[in-house]
């Protein structure tokens, strides 16, 4: 089997796969290709690549050579001009937005395979990409609101006087959420944090944080993991939670997203113009569209003295570790669709295949990809 890596195009600085997944792949008897400058990112060169076994081609060279192609990003139209039909393509396409991308490279005969639509099943656990970034997000979102924040995290006690401990508001207590909660406990920060899934309380609480309760959630245990849309009641006494919690929360991470849809906005104008300047907020639902007002993906904005940064790809800004957590995803989704001797096996009874299965055959077969064409 054929298998590219391509190089992501700025500002993604991680790659693939590191040196450890090509040994792996190059010793099950598959031909690696690496677009040149590919790990260069990530710290691994193009000579690294080529001692573990690799090929360094050109972009061109990989798109019309290989039959599994690994990229994390979409492709340009141009890029897909350069496949020929009956590749597969590996990444994390987000297929619910990028509808007109999917129905192009269906069109070219392309196979799609999409890691952030396989089933949030314990079997997919090891391949789960939203899992294995979205908890380098949550740490790195609390690391960078602690260099923005202008005063310390912990409480201090010193001869000229105390300093009260900073004051986090974690918005969203999944991968993300959980990951900034304890981060932000080891720097000594006051977290609260507010969910609309109740059965989070328990996992909360036991990393030191106040959970903040809202009666009257919809259910979202059927949602892997993200928010669902709530009742209008529901929303008003959420918002008033918010509201209070905003306007107390010196630091904010807010992570709330809806697949296929426009991220909540959760906090409004009237909140951030309530919260005291020097304030930081990091959004990780940025590229959705934010969970503020004022939300800018990978921009900062300043409000009233208040901090805002839209982050939408943070483990780009940790590119090492979080590649190899990424290529760790790939190659156990690899297994599944390559056999030992390296050849091609689609076995659609598998619901993982089935699951991350975008466009087959000149089709788009992924049900919810359909709804919304």
């Amino acid at each position: 089997m054929i298998i590219a890596i391509l190089k992501e195009k700025s500002p993604e600085r991680r790659v693939s796969f590191l040196l450890e997944q090509v040994e792996q792949l190059v010793k099950q008897n598959n031909t690696l290709l690496i677009e040149t400058g590919a790990g260069l990112n990530a710290f691994v060169s193009d000579e690294d690549y080529i001692k573990k076994g690799a090929a360094t081609v050109t972009r061109t060279e990989a798109l019309q050579a290989a039959q599994i192609i690994l990229s994390i990003h979409v492709l340009s139209e141009e890029d897909i001009s350069f496949i020929k039909p009956g590749t597969i393509l590996l990444g994390v396409f987000q297929p619910l937005y990028n509808t007109t991308e999917m129905e192009l490279l269906a069109s070219k005969g392309i196979t799609v395979f999409s890691l952030d639509m396989l089933p949030r099943t314990t079997r997919a656990q090891s391949m789960d990409v939203l899992s294995s970034q979205a908890n380098i997000a949550g740490y790195k979102a609390v690391l960078l609101a602690a260099q923005l924040y202008p005063r310390y995290l912990p409480m201090f006690m010193t001869a000229a006087g105390s300093i009260p401990p900073a004051k986090m508001l974690v918005i969203g207590a999944g991968v993300a959420g959980l990951q900034a909660i304890a981060t932000s406990r080891r720097l000594g920060a006051v977290v609260e944090v507010f969910d609309t899934r109740p059965a989070v309380k328990e996992e909360v609480m036991s990393l030191g944080a106040k959970f903040i309760d809202v009666e009257g959630a919809a259910d979202a245990s059927k949602a892997g993991g993200y928010a669902v849309e709530q009742t209008e009641e529901y929303k008003q006494r959420q918002q008033q939670k918010i509201a209070d919690a905003v306007a107390k929360a010196d630091m904010v991470v807010t992570t709330a997203q809806i697949p296929g849809k426009k991220a909540p906005q959760l906090i409004t104008l009237e909140m951030l113009n309530q919260m005291r300047a020097g304030s930081v907020i990091i959004d990780l639902a940025a590229a959705s569209g934010g969970n503020t007002a004022v939300t800018a993906n990978d921009e900062t904005v300043m409000h009233n003295g208040v901090t805002v940064i839209g982050a939408g790809n943070l483990p780009a800004t940790m590119p090492y570790d979080a590649s190899r957590l990424y290529g760790k995803n790939c190659i156990n989704f690899l297994q599944l669709i390559v056999n030992k001797s390296g050849e091609l096996f689609l076995n659609f009874e598998d619901d993982l295949v089935k699951g991350a299965c975008i466009t087959y055959e000149g089709n788009i077969v992924h049900d919810r990809v359909k709804t919304v064409q």
